[in-house]
């Protein structure tokens, strides 16, 4: 009997184990954002649950804010927070139970997600998932070849400035945010317009079949066409602006706007943790994956001078 309650006290204790987390790439704030929510209980945004334990820098030589800012994060991880570094992604997968790949130039997030995936290392993939549509598709096709739970999104999908305009019966629907653009990014919604995207995604959900975008120095338009003649449309403002949104409905309107809509990434790292602790991402990929299909087809729209692209 001894033996016994011995056994089912350990089994608890393994159950409730911290899961151990290691970060690919310092080079963004959310590293440092993260880090304190999971590691510090004393933290009024503290998460339990899990726990970062070791990283891996990154960096991209030619991102303005990725190497001008990746010293510094990395730095302040190892020496506030104690955190290993190591010099490749696999020592990393060796380490750890799920990982948070935070690079933020999303061009390096294929290659830096294989070693990943062929650790069978649960994985969230911080926004942009990657920076075309052929590479979050073949990110997809890897992942699930290989039985790997991933799971991708902005901190705004979770925001209280999207939550509240949530309605089964959207007709239509606007938002907007800051969308200040990074030249090495092939779809340039992706580097930060890509959460005012979520929003929308977030409130209309799949199903759009065509975009046309209106692009200009300071501000750009995409609309999409769902399926059914619902409309989505998309405004980014350069070089930054606030987050907001307004949804239609059978003879009601609703809107709402938010200044601070990004200064807390709490309802993220919720989910996030939720994700590792049940291998189910709280949106679908297949939604993450139609975004990206979206972004693609506003590109293509820019690049034609406003015509109308189908979703490929």
């Amino acid at each position: 009997m001894k033996f016994r309650s011995l056994l089912l006290v350990v089994c608890a204790m393994c159950a409730h184990a911290e899961i151990r987390l290691g970060i690919i790439g310092t080079d963004t704030s959310h590293v440092i954002a993260f880090t304190k929510m999971l590691n510090d209980s004393t933290s009024p945004d503290y998460v339990p649950g899990a726990r970062v334990v070791v990283a891996y820098k990154g960096g991209s030589p030619d991102v303005e804010s990725s190497y001008t800012r990746v010293d510094k994060f990395a730095e302040e991880l190892r020496t506030k927070w104690k955190i290993e570094f190591v010099s490749d992604i696999a020592t990393l997968c060796r380490k750890v139970d799920g990982v948070l790949l935070e690079s933020g130039d999303g061009r390096v997030h294929l290659e830096q997600v294989k070693p990943v995936i062929a650790a069978g290392k649960p994985v969230f993939i911080d926004k942009p998932l990657a920076s075309t549509l052929e590479d979050a598709r073949e990110i997809a096709r890897l992942a699930k070849a290989a039985g790997v739970p991933w799971f991708s999104a902005s901190s705004l999908r979770f925001a209280d400035v999207t939550n509240g305009l949530k309605f089964a019966d959207i007709t239509s629907a606007i938002t907007w945010g800051p969308g200040p653009l990074e030249p090495h990014h092939q779809l340039d919604l992706s580097w930060y317009g890509i959460h005012a995207v979520e929003m929308l995604y977030t409130l209309m959900g799949r199903g759009c079949e065509e975009v046309t975008r209106t692009f200009t120095p300071d501000s750009d338009v995409t609309v999409g066409k769902w399926k059914g003649g619902r409309l989505g449309t998309v405004q980014v403002l350069r070089p930054y602006g606030h987050f907001g949104g307004v949804v239609f409905r059978p003879d009601e309107k609703y809107n709402q706007s938010d200044p601070k809509a990004m200064d807390s990434y709490h309802p993220l790292i919720v989910e996030i943790i939720k994700f590792f602790e049940t291998k189910q991402p709280a949106s679908p990929n297949e939604d993450t994956l139609e975004m990206f299909a979206f972004m693609d087809a506003a590109q293509r729209s820019k690049e034609a001078g406003g015509t109308p692209m189908k979703l490929r």
